[in-house]
């Protein structure tokens, strides 16, 4: 059976940059998500928010943008916006597991008030024609949450359902619930899609042995930790490819080089790829001893030698 890949969005992490550069050096992914549009209250889109999703700063050929609200007027408010840039689809966030978005009713949050997520629901399909889909975790407190969930989402024409095999306290600790995930497929109509966990050739096939029904595949945090794993697992390739240190580097220094144009001042620069080396160095030999060399770095030029010797190990 084929199967579609798609990235799941991360914030701080999977805007228009990383997107356009990982496309560029790699492939595999269908359909990328863009982060999250949040307005707090306040019916106007952020600059950055706007730079993301314009259509002249995204090379990828397919993107769906993201809201995360609990409110209806703001996902009218921001259904409009996308639409008027060209977007059909707009994905709803009840999935995000952080404490300050989930104690403001928000994300994984909200999955527990299936009559609030029916009135935004109904409010939305009754004054837009956007289409939605929604990413979602299993609950916040317990994975039977959800299950109350479905029969409201039954009642509208919702694209589909990615969901995270975990629940929202969990944050990323522990292991995906398999056995959850399952009850969900079990308890619902709605064209269901997986995220968890998907980190490696392996896994996925395991994955995909286990739920025959899923022929869509969301990959969130292993995509940034291995770019290469998407096209890996279109080709079913365990092995990754010869040159693996230089298609690495390209990419790194194309990705460098845009957020040191994008951000102002070189400590901005560096903690913007720390971060991303908190996921990068997990693939390399020694994670520990890769990362430690990212963060003695204090200088551009010290940054860009700790980087040459990194990827001279490859």
């Amino acid at each position: 059976m084929s199967f579609t890949l798609l990235s799941s969005p991360l914030q701080g992490f999977t805007d228009f940059r990383f997107r356009n550069t990982f496309n560029k050096y790699f492939g595999g992914i269908d359909t990328f998500y863009a982060p999250y549009i949040r307005l707090n209250g306040k019916l106007e889109i952020k600059p950055g928010y706007e730079r993301d999703l314009l259509p002249k700063n995204n090379s990828v050929t397919d993107l769906i943008p993201q809201i995360m609200t609990n409110d209806a007027e703001e996902f009218l408010f921001v259904s409009k916006y996308v639409q008027s840039l060209g977007y059909k689809e707009l994905n709803w966030n009840l999935g995000c597991p952080y404490p300050m978005v989930t104690k403001r009713g928000m994300g994984s949050g909200l999955i527990c008030e299936s009559t609030k997520i029916d009135n935004i629901l109904y409010k939305v399909h009754q004054e837009s024609d956007i289409i939605v889909s929604m990413k979602m975790r299993m609950g916040y407190d317990t994975p039977l949450e959800i299950l109350d969930v479905f029969p409201v989402l039954d009642k509208y024409p919702i694209k589909n359902v990615a969901i995270h095999a975990r629940i929202g306290k969990q944050l990323y600790r522990g292991g995906v619930d398999l056995d959850s995930f399952q009850k969900c497929l079990d308890n619902t109509t709605q064209k269901i899609y997986y995220n968890g966990d998907i980190t490696s050739v392996e896994k996925f096939n395991e994955l995909k042995n286990r739920f025959p029904s899923i022929d869509h595949w969301m990959i969130g945090r292993g995509l940034i930790a291995d770019p290469f794993l998407p096209q890996m697992i279109k080709d079913n390739n365990l092995s990754y490819p010869e040159n693996k240190g230089e298609v690495f580097g390209k990419f790194h220094d194309t990705l460098f080089n845009e957020y040191e144009t994008a951000l102002s001042g070189q400590s901005h620069v560096l903690i913007k790829m720390l971060h991303f080396w908190e996921y990068f160095s997990t693939t390399f030999s020694n994670p520990q001893k890769t990362l430690k060399k990212i963060k003695k770095a204090k200088s551009i030029p010290a940054y860009e030698g700790a980087v040459r010797e990194i990827l001279d190990q490859i």
